[in-house]
């Protein structure tokens, strides 16, 4: 398939080719590191900071579903993900703002604690990279 074909299983765009193929395994690291933390947290050690491991819980989420909207493909499916990284986005700068200010609301730390830098910024920059590729692709009418 070249650049700007449509996939001939279902007329999707691919979404998953050049950068996109980076952005969906750097995504599917993060959904098994959020997931994986929350999960372990949640079980264990709810009650010393619910809304932290929560809100880690909520970013493994969003995190598995932008994957699995690059994977799947398609104009329909590149738009949900653009929603959905503006909406981590404001969740990682929400919440890492929130982390700065009243660092005792988060007695332990989120993923997008302190902007991510549990994550070395990973959970910020990743969805600024991804908003600027998905918008590009659909500038451009390709999102290869």
């Amino acid at each position: 398939m070249t650049s700007g074909e449509a996939d001939v299983s279902g007329g999707r765009r691919r979404l998953t080719s050049g950068p996109g193929t980076l952005l969906v395994w750097l995504y599917g690291v993060m959904v098994v590191g959020a997931v994986s933390r929350s999960a372990v947290q949640i079980s264990t050690e709810f009650d010393r900071a619910p809304l932290a491991y929560s809100l880690s819980a909520v970013a493994g989420v969003v995190y598995g579903f932008i994957t699995y909207s690059l994977v799947r493909g398609g104009e329909t499916a590149r738009r949900a993900a653009l929603v959905c990284c503006v909406v981590e986005l404001l969740g990682v700068l929400t919440v890492g703002t929130w982390t700065l200010v009243e660092p005792s609301a988060f007695p332990d730390a989120t993923v997008w604690s302190d902007f991510g830098i549990g994550y070395l910024f990973i959970p910020v920059l990743l969805p600024l990279s991804a908003i600027y590729w998905l918008r590009k692709g659909a500038r451009d009418g390709d999102a290869t």
